[in-house]
Parts: C-alpha cells; structure tokens; sequence
C-alpha cells in the first residue's frame, strides 16, 4: 500500500487577505471556495503548473494561530523575475534570491498570517541526492 500526500491546510486570521496572496499575487488557482454565511471560511488552491493542492481555512474565533515549524516550499523557473515583481506589488522578502549551499536558490518572505514561505528553484537537482558543500579546512 503507497501512501500519497494529498494536501496541507494552512490556517488564516484572513482569509480574504490570504487568498489574496496565494491567488492573486503568487498565482494558484482556486479550486473551490466555501463560506459559512457570507464570510469566506475555507478554500481550495492548485499550483498553475501542477497537481498539487492546499487549502486555506479561516481560523476559528477566539483560537490562536500557531505560526512557526512548518516552511512552505513553492517551485519557479524564474525565480528573480517572479520575486521582482512580488516586490513591486509591495511584497517585502525576507531574503531576496540567493544561492544556497546545496545547489538551490531560495528566497523567503511571509504570509500575511506570518507562515514562512520559500520560493525556490532546484531543476534537475530537485530529486537528487545533495552533495555537500565542500567546507575549509584549518
């Protein structure tokens, strides 16, 4: 029997604001949406060049958002081009494209709840194996 991820749930304070984000500035498509009245409580997200999901859930009142612990990943080709323009739609990043170590290059900025994200691109390194960065010797 394999086991598959399906999807994570990532809680908001704002889900308008959230949606926003994920939607409209970083580019997922909304796969569903659902609201308790008239307020939107929970929606469904799919990559644009993917068949990964994740749902955004409002959280319940008088409970507290937990951030911290959990990183989310989000693969782009081009990840300069695609972090400028998140800085011109007023998008602050925590750190702006660099090459790390291990051979990807990464850019971390939050959600409007405080969720860590990490734009990146690995390519063909992606499924490999990383070899260690070689380190200096005393």
């Amino acid at each position: 029997m394999a086991l598959t991820f399906n999807h994570a749930m990532i809680y908001s304070r704002n889900l308008d604001a959230s949606l926003h984000f994920y939607r409209d500035l970083l580019g997922f498509e909304v796969l569903e949406e659902f609201r308790g009245g008239p307020r939107l409580v929970y929606a469904r997200l799919k990559s644009p060049g993917a068949e990964t999901t994740f749902a955004l859930h409002l959280l319940e009142p008088g409970k507290d958002l937990q951030t911290g612990g959990v990183r989310l990943y989000f693969e782009v080709r081009d990840l300069e081009r695609f972090c400028q323009r998140l800085e011109k739609a007023g998008i602050k990043l925590s750190q702006t494209p660099k090459l790390m170590p291990w051979g990807w290059k990464h850019a971390y900025l939050d959600d409007p709840d405080g969720h860590e994200v990490s734009l990146y691109w690995a390519g063909a390194k992606r499924l490999k194996k990383v070899k260690p960065a070689k380190t200096a010797t005393a």
